[in-house]
């Protein structure tokens, strides 16, 4: 088998050189990889519908675990995703909105699908009974376990009401609720263990009874009072018997395997097995006397020897060894199954592939790679070890004409607004399941290597070539400015521009509201296929920040988002709490924190990825790396940890120039950014311009530059294209209208004073958005805006490069002589096309669209450009009664639903669009634009 990679990557070397088929090259993901599900001989794919229900056609996402009968004849799949519907009025189908669990018969000729079952809510725990006449499963935020029992026609049904596991619906952290996650039956089948994942506890329940016997917390000082504030046991995810009296269950955050004795009616803690990566799923090995651990964040994989509770072996996980060293991390292993030969087949959610790895006695090195579908979350064989099942997680989302996002909260508000089209990214991401005969070892050559070339292994020359462009250019480039913004997509804003594939009946932000877009694309280069990695914040925040996002985080952002409890586990946050702060920290800047010792002590982020070396838990963001290299950092409102709600205990006051008064405005959720932050900056905060947010940055440039000291790597946060909170925005900055263009506006002015600087011509800037969720766009959901800036950028350029979020940061760690921070960085092309190696002289002057002048900002009178027209506008309390009930208070906490049909309704011309070709627009402009854009 090695002998045959070795052969086999050197085709790949040379395979680079020629040109791909059609089923190499796949369907194009907004990660910078691609994707072939049916690349092993004999795959079939089918997503998974539900036939069941007011809609039984309805296809379900978010598929969490698989579970095996103990005879090995069926398969249960459980989801744990999203999976919110509406009906024709645009309601919520509760009747369609839970989660399922899937039961299959399987055997060497593939799965039968037998029955649907569903719950209001799971978390990737489900069980069988030993003799397979009863499954468990975990009920997620709703705090119960779900026991449903084989009746005499061989299906299976509810018994009675779930069994409550008593929580008072609350967690551990600030305001949170319980989690149900794992749960397993005891060898003789009349108890089981449940992981209660937010509250940090397993459960004991009498199955018989269905009452819980005893709950264990799991935490040190929740034992002994004398380790109060030691961390520990906390995030219970995956449970396991070994026998009738003793389980291990992974707990993530503290990267620890817990052993549990199990006497009578009593839990202890055994012992607590370190690992150097967050334990997730769990796979016992009973002959063996081994215990199987992925590790997510790692990369890793944990054996313990269960005969003395010991770790083993930890081995890296990653590509074989014959397609040389995996240049870093971003694999996530997270989920296992077993080979009767003693091998282990691993789900890699972060390359879309499953790997087959070789037995303990063998040195357990990857042997090969099999393509999946997006982002795989569980595997299982077949009795006979023959056939290979994998659901997976995701799916493209294609295009979102509506972009549809019901959450409950707001539907009571708006219980029709837009919700039918059922076409919000988290709706539109569908699970999957792959069935395939086990490969045998030639046909996993060719598998591996179409794993390679999905992830960019063998693009190393043009790589090559581009990263040699920026190293030239390094000569000259000692200064990056990095803009992060909120939520839009490419039509929304530059639909109306000249050039480009847009469409203009779209761009309801168009060139009257964004003036300094559109002269940024016009003057350097427009990039009109640039793609945001990250669905929504909490992910989009991650991928743009750190290149890749962790398993857990996967898991977290569909479920938070679709308010089937936990948190938005982001940002240098979990739970609510920036757990970088101590306890009195945490306090001061959120007076509803805990002040329980034992919640989350120490720093731990589980949801934060780690840097390429073990010690560096938690430290793979950006600012890590160039910190580590020695370059200077400032950081204006990334990893902000303030609370800036009206009326919230603990809110900083709304000053406009706090540096005046030397009132304190930014609190770091990140240590190392601490020191290096503008204490002055306000964050995320909808009632504040961002024109001040501008002015104050520029207090502390106009200082760096007369100084000398403008800082290597430059974070800025400019997020009031997000809009909201119209009521209580102040400076009449309070519509829709004026947001955008205080934001347009406020990143012009940040170029101009750039442009006018000592370091104009050593200085690139990059703008983006965090993610793309809350607009149309007639080519892809996806799609999104992004600038750069610089004295070598091409200047009055259209560049069609596919580009994505990946590569956006790939090319400012080139430019700033940064190694990638994990495997997706390091395989990806940096953005080469939009520089020149000659340096352009070249300046700019914000202009200010015409809708500001109904504001209070001092914009003089010569800043508004003679061409821009005052777009017809709407009052602030149009838009606070239109967009009643969204939550502005934290970026991505509305309806998008409802938030994108009132941007049209208020700023669009017709009926909202439904349906978007993706046809290349890009030539003929003057005859698309012809067709009349809405406010532009």
């Amino acid at each position: 088998m090695r002998r045959a990679l070795i052969l086999a990557s050197t085709a790949l070397a040379l395979w680079g050189a020629g040109r791909a088929t059609a089923q190499d090259q796949g369907t194009a993901l907004p990660t910078g990889q691609t994707l072939t599900p049916l690349a092993a001989p004999g795959a079939r794919f089918a997503p998974l519908v539900a036939r069941t229900g007011p809609n039984p056609a309805y296809v379900a996402d978010g598929a969490a675990a698989i579970a095996v009968s103990p005879n090995g004849r069926e398969m249960l799949v459980l989801t744990s995703g999203f999976n919110r519907y509406n009906g024709p009025d645009g309601k919520l189908v509760l009747a369609q909105s839970g989660q399922y669990l899937f039961r299959y018969r399987i055997d060497a000729k593939g799965p039968t699908w037998l029955q649907t079952l569903t719950m209001p809510n799971s978390y990737s725990g489900v069980a069988w009974s030993p003799d397979g006449t009863r499954i468990l499963v975990g009920g997620g935020v709703d705090d119960v376990v779900h026991v449903f029992a084989k009746g005499a026609s061989g299906t299976f049904a509810s018994v009675g009401k779930p069994i409550p596991l008593g929580h008072n619906k609350t967690g551990n952290g600030s305001e949170v609720l319980p989690q149900a996650a794992g749960v397993a039956i005891s060898p003789d089948g009349t108890r089981a263990l449940v992981a209660n994942y937010y509250n940090d506890s397993v459960s004991l329940i009498d199955l018989k009874r269905g009452t819980v016997l005893v709950e264990q917390d799991l935490r040190p000082g929740k034992i002994d009072a004398a380790q109060a504030g030691v961390a520990g046991g906390e995030n219970p995810f995956a449970i396991v018997w070994r026998d009738a009296t003793h389980a291990y269950v992974s707990a993530p955050r503290d990267r620890q395997i817990v052993a549990l004795e199990v006497t009578g009616d009593a839990i202890k803690v055994a012992t607590r097995i370190a690992t150097l990566g967050p334990p997730t799923a769990l796979l016992l090995d009973t002959k063996a006397r081994r215990l199987y651990a992925t590790e997510d964040n790692a990369d890793r994989l944990a054996v313990i020897d269960t005969a003395q509770d010991r770790l083993v072996m930890e081995p890296r996980l990653g590509l074989p060894d014959a397609l040389g060293a995996t240049p870093g991390k971003g694999v996530n292993p997270n989920a296992l199954a077993r080979l009767a030969d003693g091998r282990l087949l691993v789900t890699f959610g972060g390359i879309n592939a499953l790997a087959v790895v070789a037995p303990v006695d063998q040195g357990m090195q990857v042997q090969g790679l099999i393509p999946t579908g997006w982002y795989p979350s569980a595997v299982a064989v077949s009795a006979q070890g023959n056939h290979v099942f994998v659901v997976n997680r995701k799916s493209p989302p294609g295009p979102n004409p509506l972009g549809c996002a019901p959450k409950l909260a707001v539907q009571k508000a708006q219980p029709t607004a837009c919700g039918a089209a059922n076409q919000y990214i988290f709706q539109l991401e569908k699970a999957g399941l792959l069935d395939f005969p086990l490969p045998a070892p030639k046909a996993l050559v060719a598998t591996t290597l179409q794993v390679a070339r999905n992830i960019g292994l063998d693009a190393a020359p043009a790589r090559a070539a581009a990263e040699a462009k920026l190293a030239a250019l390094r000569a000259h480039i000692k200064h990056v400015v990095f803009i992060v913004k909120e939520n839009r997509t490419y039509d929304q804003v530059l639909g109306d521009l000249e050039k480009g594939n847009g469409d203009p009946k779209l761009a309801i932000l168009g060139q009257a509201l964004s003036p300094n877009h559109h002269q940024l694309a016009r003057q350097f280069v427009t990039l009109d296929n640039f793609y945001d990695s990250g669905e929504q914040s909490s992910t989009g925040w991650t991928w743009t920040t750190a290149a890749r996002v962790p398993d857990l985080l996967e898991k977290n952002a569909p479920v938070n988002y679709a308010q089937r409890g936990l948190a938005y586990e982001a940002e240098e946050a979990d739970r609510s709490i920036y757990t970088a702060l101590t306890p009195t920290e945490r306090r001061a800047v959120n007076p509803k924190a805990p002040t329980d010792p034992d919640v989350l002590p120490g720093p731990a982020l589980l949801t934060a990825p780690d840097g390429d070396d073990d010690a560096s838990a938690g430290q793979g963001f950006l600012w890590n790396a160039a910190i580590r290299a020695g370059l200077s950092v400032r950081n204006y409102g990334f990893s902000d940890a303030s609370i800036y709600d009206k009326g919230e205990p603990g809110a900083k006051p709304l000053e406009r120039e706090p540096a005046k008064t030397g009132t304190r405005i930014y609190t770091p959720g990140d240590r190392l950014l601490a020191s290096r932050s503008d204490p002055y900056f306000r964050g995320f905060d909808q009632k504040m311009p961002d024109y001040w947010r501008m002015l104050e940055w520029q207090r502390e440039f106009d200082a760096a530059d007369t100084a000398g000291t403008v800082p290597a790597l430059t974070l800025l946060r400019l997020s009031h294209d997000h809009f909201g909170d119209f009521k209580e925005a102040i400076d009449g900055v309070n519509t829709v209208e004026t947001e955008m263009a205080d934001n347009d506006y406020a990143v012009g002015r940040v170029i101009e004073r750039i442009a006018a600087s000592k370091v104009a011509d050593s200085t690139v800037v990059f703008i983006i958005e965090d993610d793309a969720q809350n607009g149309a766009d007639h080519v892809d959901a996806r799609r999104s805006i992004a600038f750069v800036v610089g004295a070598h950028v091409k200047q009055q350029a259209l560049v069609s490069t596919r580009y994505t979020t990946v590569s956006l940061l790939r090319t400012i760690e080139a430019l700033l002589g940064l190694k990638p921070l994990g495997l997706n960085d390091a395989l990806a092309l940096p953005m080469a096309d939009v520089f020149d190696m000659t340096a352009t002289p070249w300046s700019y002057r914000a202009t200010a669209a015409s809708v500001l002048k109904t504001t209070a900002l001092p914009i003089p009178d010569d800043r508004y450009g003679v061409a821009t027209r005052v777009c017809p506008t709407h009052t602030a309390q149009y838009w606070a009664d239109a967009m009643r009930g969204q939550n502005f208070a934290q970026e991505d906490r509305l309806d998008t639903a409802a938030f994108n049909t009132a941007l049209w309704r208020g700023l669009g011309s017709g009926p909202e669009p439904v349906v978007r070709s993706g046809a290349d627009l890009r030539f003929g402009r003057n005859l698309v634009a012809a067709t009349g854009a809405t406010c532009s």
